[in-house]
């Protein structure tokens, strides 16, 4: 049943939480936050399963991304709260839901930083050869670790920094690629539909292939909900995520199928250096242009580092409104200078952790971590979905003055949403790789869930 706490998760991270973050933070960070490392990293995969393909691959994937983000917009426009998309479970299925999202949310994060990390530091070590990347890693970690301990307002410079060259940096590439595809760069000849038509053609691996790229493309737009946490520590929440919303549809149409459109019409689809160097990388040598591809190199390093700071602020914030709502430990909920210190360090120990993992049990315990978090964000996109279902009908009634964001054809688009998420969980239950990420994820969030029932139900007792 839906949470009856009197104090609501916004009320609460206001009392505590700083609003450090100006309205050029977070105009930057929603910019800049849809350019994440998996745009970077993650689709050369993609590209070499689907082809040309891969743009109707994000294309479709971004369509769904649009769509739950709507979504979130409008709940986090109503109540803004760094718990997110957690605090709306609570309120609109219960205590149970917001428990159970928010802890498998928590451990997302926390092992991607690891990850982040790990990737940024083969990208050093690149560079200078015979050091170790842990100790890059520990660096990384440090740094991003004092960054957020000491105020909301470094983490919003840091971000304002990072998604500032990778907008500038994506930007360029645009322009030049398609100048290259109509031939008026200078040394360069106009591909035409050489690279989209030949090597087997639009669709050269068959429909498993798309398939394949419409997996790898769906977890590549994770970490669009960092804006909605953010936002509850700016000055004005409520323009802040109206803004991040109404502009998601052309950043994600820009940024991700324009420059997948870009690579697969410069770059042959089967082309090694896509998966090898990156498809970024791999399009800008085609072009050959002097040192582009080591600029790109500093791009995806940037990227990476942009995540991990991200992704530890976003730990940090997700288990602060957990505390602060009564589920999970009260060490990570106490907050000096208008930050959840404790919560920033265990986010970051765990996240290291992950890491040390990753060098010690590589084969079995990384291996099982890196499953059980696979899905995750398809679960969390779920919960979105069924909340603003719920609580669309109750804002309506009660407060409506609340809706300034709103979902478009409400609740068709809603339930469409759904249907596309079932329609991932079944193309990963086919494919051998992601089924197990499927299973594993599942796992964990039905443990989670009989905790956080349980919890619930003890509570109840109490009261």
């Amino acid at each position: 049943m839906p949470s009856t706490t009197t104090e609501t998760p916004a009320q609460q991270d206001g009392a505590s939480l700083s609003h450090g973050l100006k309205q050029r933070h977070l105009s930057m960070i929603a910019l800049g936050g849809v350019i994440g490392a998996g745009l970077f990293v993650g689709s050369g995969a993609g590209i070499a399963a689907a082809g040309p393909s891969i743009v109707v691959a994000y294309t479709l994937s971004g369509l769904l991304v649009m769509l739950v983000m709507r979504m979130l917009g409008e709940m986090s426009a109503a109540y803004p709260s760094s718990g997110s998309f957690s605090a709306h479970a609570e309120r609109a299925i219960g205590p149970w839901a917001g428990f159970t999202v928010g802890w498998a949310f928590w451990v997302l994060l926390c092992t991607a930083v690891g990850l982040e990390g790990i990737g940024a530091a083969k990208i050093v070590t690149g560079w200078l050869p015979g050091t170790p990347e842990w100790a890059w890693v520990a660096l990384f970690m440090v740094v991003f670790c004092v960054t957020n301990l000491a105020a909301v307002k470094n983490f919003g410079e840091f971000e304002f920094w990072f998604a500032a060259l990778k907008v500038g940096a994506i930007g360029l590439f645009l322009v030049l690629g398609v100048l290259a595809i109509v031939g008026v760069l200078p040394g360069t000849t106009a591909p035409g539909t050489t690279n989209l038509t030949g090597e087997g053609g639009f669709l050269p691996n068959g429909g498993e292939g798309l398939v394949v790229g419409l997996l790898a493309s769906v977890f590549a737009y994770g970490g669009l909900e960092t804006v909605t946490i953010a936002a509850a520590e700016s000055q004005d929440p409520v323009r802040g995520v109206a803004s991040a919303v109404r502009t998601a549809m052309w950043r994600i149409a820009l940024f991700y199928i324009g420059s997948m459109a870009v690579i697969v019409t410069l770059v042959p689809w089967d082309a090694k250096e896509v998966v090898e160097k990156g498809p970024y990388v791999a399009a800008l040598d085609h072009l050959d242009i002097p040192g582009a591809g080591q600029v790109m190199n500093v791009v995806v390093l940037v990227a990476l580092l942009s995540a991990m700071n991200a992704n530890v602020y976003g730990a940090s914030r997700i288990a602060y409104s957990l505390v602060a709502r009564g589920q999970g430990p009260k060490a990570l909920g106490r907050v000096s200078g208008g930050v959840p210190r404790m919560g920033v360090l265990a986010s970051c120990v765990f996240g290291f952790g992950c890491v040390v993992l990753s060098y010690w049990r590589p084969d079995d315990v990384f291996s099982w971590l890196l499953n059980m978090t696979g899905a995750v964000i398809l679960v969390v996109w779920i919960f979105i979905a069924v909340s603003q279902l719920r609580l669309r009908g109750r804002l309506e009634r009660e407060a409506p003055e609340k809706l300034t964001v709103r979902m478009w054809a409400f609740p068709v688009l809603t339930w469409v949403a759904l249907a596309g998420m079932a329609a991932v969980f079944v193309l990963m239950a086919r494919e051998p790789d992601t089924r197990v990420q499927l299973y594993s994820t599942g796992g964990m969030t039905a443990a989670l869930a009989a905790a956080g029932y349980g919890w619930q139900k003890a509570r109840a007792a109490r009261a």
